[in-house]
């Protein structure tokens, strides 16, 4: 896997991933930014976040589960000193569905969190630590 980061100005990049996709990253305007982009920071929360989100739909529609929509929110805490490094995340899943198990539920949020999801298990193995819940929205069919 490759991807490049190239200055814009300021304190503003531009990311290309090796599929050839373009995200923004800048600064705030404190720092010289002018908020035209994700901070690098979020940018990995959003990338952790999008990896426990496919591992999780994918778990569901294996398992048969009829999904109307999933998202999954995260926050986050970080160090007060320099580097400032998360120290804690904690990644919720709304699933809303037709007649969904809770139990298929839980074991794809657990499956995500344990063995599938690459993103989170290499920022626990760092130290932060991470949690997960859920809840599911039943909508009609």
């Amino acid at each position: 896997m490759e991807v490049s980061v190239k200055w814009v100005d300021g304190v503003s990049f531009e990311g290309t991933s090796g599929t050839g996709h373009r995200v923004v990253m800048d600064g705030p305007e404190d720092h010289g930014g002018r908020n035209m982009g994700a901070r690098p920071m979020e940018m990995l929360l959003l990338g952790m976040g999008g990896c426990a989100s496919f591992d999780v739909m994918s778990i569901l529609r294996k398992s048969r589960q009829d999904v109307r929509g999933c998202v999954a929110k995260i926050e986050a805490e970080r160090a007060d000193e320099v580097p400032a490094v998360f120290t804690k995340i904690h990644l919720k899943f709304s699933v809303s569905g037709v007649k969904l198990k809770e139990a298929q539920v839980k074991r794809a949020v657990e499956l995500s969190a344990e063995k599938y999801c690459s993103a989170s298990i290499m920022l626990e193995k760092a130290g932060v630590e991470i949690t997960h819940s859920y809840d599911i929205e039943e909508v009609a069919e």
